[in-house]
């Protein structure tokens, strides 16, 4: 077994969607929040479950222009779509599909993720261009693939030429079952990766019915799906049977995503954290554009170290700046920590006067 950061581990070098996203290079295509498949597990946001809605990471999509924009904010290598479950607007994502090909070559990569799919469709995601496809059997079918819908899917899939797999979270209480599904994978040729198993606000009720606890005070993950995970990776198999841990979904795979997206978003007053957020000055009152003014005059403050953010109502600053001459200031004034996102989620925010 090669352990890797954060807790994540894989038994073989892990498949090309999983690398980039471990180079935070791949853009999350959330396309809809339809999805039948019923799991009792799933951690999507009440934003998102059961709405059809889509996002391009962090930022709601109205256009192709917003997708194509977020593409480009975090240098994107490719694409990750999911859902909800995607193939419920299968022709939506063949759209993307082509938009994102057209626009960054054939070399971008794009993987989906899907609990269903007709061979219909399964082939037509194939001809625009997908590259990989993770499937999602429901718990119940893991000891009961053969001769399964899955098994006519995954074949599918394969004859179908994308890289095919199956993905699935870690369940503590059924490591048997999750071992005869990576057997049976295993048989077929397909990769496999494991999700640690993580409470959220919408499936915490349902694990909590389960029995499931956190593992520990600090953390969203329950307690024995790491454990659970290590033992079937650490097994003799022939595929790529890879786990990802809550830790590094979030440490490394999105904080260099964020990374990316700072790089290219970064003012010139804004300071980008080891954590990749951004830290910056902000000052908020009734007139900002007399703010603005009284600041660039009274301290000859450069262009492009202040500026108005109409949509945020306030003005943005250098924090150093704004550190020295916050005292004297009518106006409240803070240093702020933001995610570089769409939707600029505070960490921090520092009362300076």
């Amino acid at each position: 077994m090669i352990l890797l950061p954060l807790g994540a581990a894989t038994n073989k070098p892990v498949v090309r969607g999983c690398k980039l996203c471990e180079e935070g290079a791949k853009m999350v295509l959330f396309v809809t929040g339809i999805c039948h498949a019923g799991c009792f597990y799933c951690p999507l946001s009440k934003e998102k479950m059961n709405r059809d809605v889509i996002f391009a990471d962090e930022m709601p999509v109205h256009s192709d222009e917003d997708v194509l924009l977020e593409a480009r904010l975090i240098d994107s290598k490719g694409t990750g779509i999911t859902g909800g479950d995607p193939m419920e607007m299968v022709d939506r994502v063949i759209h993307y599909i082509h938009l994102l090909k057209d626009n960054f070559g054939e070399e971008h990569h794009i993987h989906l993720y899907t609990a269903s799919g007709s061979k219909e469709k399964i082939e037509k995601l194939a001809d625009a261009g997908l590259d990989e496809i993770r499937f999602h059997p429901p718990p119940q079918l893991w000891t009961k693939m053969q001769g399964s819908i899955y098994e006519k899917r995954l074949n599918w899939a394969i004859e179908s030429r994308m890289d095919t797999g199956i993905e699935v979270p870690v369940l503590p209480d059924m490591k048997d079952e999750l071992i005869a599904l990576v057997k049976f994978a295993n048989d077929m040729g397909v990769f496999v990766n494991l999700n640690e198993l993580e409470f959220s606000e919408t499936n915490y009720r349902e694990l909590n019915m389960r029995g499931y606890e956190p593992k520990n005070d600090i953390s969203s993950a329950v307690k024995g799906s790491e454990e659970v995970a290590y033992e079937v990776v650490g097994m003799d198999w022939d595929i790529v049977v890879h786990y990802c841990s809550s830790a590094f979904k979030d440490g490394i795979q999105m904080r260099r995503r964020l990374m990316r997206r700072a790089k290219n978003i970064k003012k010139d007053y804004e300071e980008i954290t080891e954590d990749a957020t951004l830290i910056l000055g902000i000052i908020e009152g009734k007139n900002l554009q007399e703010i603005y003014q009284y600041l660039k005059d009274r301290y000859n403050i450069p262009d492009n170290l202040i500026s108005i953010n109409s949509q945020r109502n306030r003005v943005e600053i250098s924090p150093y700046i704004l550190e020295d001459i916050a005292g004297e200031l009518p106006w409240d004034a803070y240093e702020v920590e933001e995610y570089p996102t769409w939707d600029k989620l505070q960490v921090e925010r520092i009362k300076l006067n």
